[in-house]
């Protein structure tokens, strides 16, 4: 019996499952609707009729012959944008407690007085004081007062929370305070959820820390919760082997540690979609992508520079700032459920609001009444007008066509006309947040090839790609899976960080050399930890720096070998390329800081190979399974346009659009002026003609 590697991207309309043989190479895919209301049941049924399908001789225990197991979540993200996590306590240095709420005194839109801050996610009267105070050196200023911690303790007992965070200025330098504190709460509160500030953030900017450690304690026990659901349901399957979860840096950890580091999984289902367009992109010759991942819910884009995806070591997440590594990823709400409406002003509007996976669009007739981006596609008949999934979901055009035809009638315009401005408002923010990521940070998406995928991605990309003024654009074979894939090409992962201001001189070549043996221990416990073999165990060292007197750092990666006056040289050239590259010029003779340093540790796994098909000649017209007129707004009429079947198109294929290309798990147009052939790894490639 085959061994089979399975990872599943559990995505706000669908759940989608890859399962990849590791004996013969061979890969399948699967997709079932999500079940928001307790994600763990799509996922645990995504698997069953997943490997069911692929291997039917397991009978009655189908996960038996599942080799690894890793799997995306939103349950972490969910929880924090609906504000469905656990009571909270707080307990902080002396005359702190309102830093929370304060924060960094910025409005969440310069020019908007009237925009809303986010809750504050843990209310006054349970955020608690205690006199204690460790200076900026390390130097005890004022003892922890353990009898009034031990009242604390009691008091938020009292109070009935399910999670506490606990975060002490300079908390990160001299953790003593911190860990006495949290040994005091155990022996008040055994059962309660605890988070320490230098055990989920240990590093300088003190809000940012404490809005950290905050989110990690709310989300700790809605992450533990879900876990302790999913576990037993892969059990019954007949699962054995150890699941994994993945993190917002594109790595994976086990269910214990995602269970005491939630925060570390906010961006999970995005983070695995960019490791697989990473994989395929090298295996495709493009190493300079901007990944396009659009889903039933959201939008996410991300920037490769030479095959690799720049780490945030701080981001904010749904207006709460989150101190953890995470792949630099910019999400929007605009996806195949983004709903279209019309505003005050009488404008058409698309998202954020989304229908979701129930009632989901219109077509999907479960009684939803306001048109989705999808609604507008079938209406245009780039998707086929029947059914999706191929043809395991059935869906109504005219209902479709109705609830656009209300929109039409109050927009003063035709049923297709107002489809297609539903799908042009939706392109219109799509390149808004690729701009972001690219042309606001020094990139010209025109030298980047854009890598499509998530169910909606190749409806949308070739269009996005012309507004963008991109030439070419890459559609992985299995698009509508790529996170899902992306988990079976991804390695365990860990990220290590120390805060240590000094200046970037050869004299601090000692303290550098220190703070990262400091940080190698650390990994090296995490490395016995997760069972990784020696010659698996992989280092990258980075180094966050400024000008004195900035406020933001650039992340400039450390030479190979130990730290000498030579390393730091290195930073300091590497740092100036950075600050150019970003800002467009370097401030010659102004001193530079290093600021935090980090240790990326990777235990390298076995993963899912891709291999290559041989040459079947440029024809292509075998792959066509039919035709059918499809609206272009190039002839502002309907066309009758060939459609290509996804699993007939061999490598070395070509062909011209206007063109649909059909599969179960997506569907790609391509325009007029545009054609596309077919590679080794059976990726279309699309390009301006």
């Amino acid at each position: 019996m085959s061994r089979w590697r399975v990872g599943v991207d559990s995505g706000g309309t669908f759940t989608d499952v890859c399962l990849f043989d590791e004996d013969k190479g061979r890969v399948e895919v699967w997709k079932v609707p999500s079940t928001p209301d307790d994600p763990s049941r799509g996922i645990a049924q995504g698997v069953e009729e997943g490997m069911r399908r692929v291997a039917p001789e397991a009978g009655d225990k189908p996960a038996a012959p599942v080799a690894y197991f890793g799997h995306g979540t939103t349950v972490a993200t969910n929880a924090l944008i609906q504000h469905r996590g656990v009571k909270t306590g707080l307990v902080t240095t002396d005359g702190f407690r309102d830093l929370l709420e304060i924060g960094r005194q910025k409005r969440p839109d310069l020019y908007d007085i009237q925009a809303d801050k986010p809750p504050t996610l843990v209310p006054r009267d349970l955020r608690l004081e205690v006199p204690e105070r460790v200076r900026h050196t390390g130097e005890v200023d004022t003892p922890l007062d353990e009898v009034k911690m031990r009242a604390a303790a009691q008091a938020l007992a009292a109070a009935g929370v399910k999670a506490i965070a606990v975060s002490f200025l300079y908390g990160f330098i001299r953790p003593e305070h911190e860990r006495r504190a949290v040994e005091i709460l155990r022996q008040e509160m055994p059962d309660v959820f605890i988070s320490a500030g230098h055990e989920i953030a240990p590093e300088f900017r003190e809000f940012e820390r404490l809005s950290t450690v905050v989110l990690n304690a709310y989300l700790g026990p809605v992450m533990k919760s879900y876990i302790d659901r999913l576990s037993p349901r892969l059990e019954a399957l007949g699962m054995t082997t150890t699941p994994h979860l993945t993190q917002s840096n594109g790595g994976v950890i086990g269910f214990a540690t995602a269970a005491q580091l939630p925060v570390r999984t906010v961006l999970s289902g995005p983070s695995t979609g960019v490791v697989g367009a990473q994989a395929i992109g090298a295996l495709a010759g493009f190493e300079d992508l901007i990944t396009f991942d659009m889903g039933g819910t959201s939008t996410d884009v991300a920037l490769l520079q030479g095959g690799r995806c720049k780490l945030a070591s701080e981001a904010t997440v749904h207006g709460y700032p989150v101190k953890a590594p995470m792949l630099d990823i910019h999400t929007v709400g605009a996806g195949g459920g983004s709903i279209a409406y019309i505003d005050a002003g009488g404008l058409l509007k698309v998202g954020p609001r989304s229908c979701g996976a129930d009632p989901g669009p219109v077509c999907y007739d479960r009684g939803n009444s306001e048109p989705a981006t999808t609604d507008a596609n079938v209406v245009l008949q780039t998707l086929n007008p029947e059914y999706l999934l191929g043809g395991r979901m059935k869906i109504r055009q005219d209902l479709a066509r109705e609830a656009i035809g209300m929109l039409a009638e109050r927009l003063g315009l035709g049923l297709m006309e107002t489809a297609q401005g539903i799908l042009s408002v939706v392109t219109a923010n799509m390149a808004r947040a690729i701009r972001v990521i690219s042309v606001q940070r020094g990139h010209d998406p025109r030298d980047y090839t854009l890598m499509a995928f998530g169910g909606a991605g190749p409806l949308h990309a070739a269009r996005l790609a012309r507004e963008l003024d991109m030439k070419r654009v890459l559609v992985p074979r299995n698009p509508g899976i790529l996170c899902a894939m992306g988990l079976l090409l991804t390695d365990l992962r860990a990220d290590f960080a120390a805060t240590r201001l000094m200046p970037a001189t050869v004299a601090s070549a000692g303290d550098v050399a220190n703070a990262f043996e400091s940080l190698a221990a650390r990994a090296g416990q995490w490395f016995e930890h997760e069972a990784i073999a020696p010659g698996d165990r992989r280092l990258n060292r980075t180094a966050d720096m400024r000008y004195h007197g900035q406020n933001y750092e650039l992340a400039v990666a450390l030479p190979e070998g130990p730290v000498t006056a030579a390393t730091i040289e290195a930073l300091a050239e590497g740092f100036a390329e950075a600050h150019r590259q970003r800002y467009g010029f370097v401030a010659e003779g102004e001193p530079v800081q290093i600021v935090t340093l980090r240790l990326e540790a990777t235990g390298v796994v076995r993963k899912a190979e891709l291999t290559a098909h041989p040459e079947a000649g440029p024809d292509a017209s075998a792959a066509i399974v039919g035709r059918r007129a499809v609206w272009l707004p190039e002839a502002r009429d309907f066309a009758t346009t060939p459609i290509y079947s996804r699993e007939a198109l061999a490598a070395g294929n070509r062909f011209a659009g206007p063109a649909i290309v059909e599969q179960m798990d997506a569907t790609t147009v391509v325009p007029p002026g545009m054609t596309v052939r077919v590679d080794a790894y059976l990726n279309l490639i699309l390009e301006a003609a």
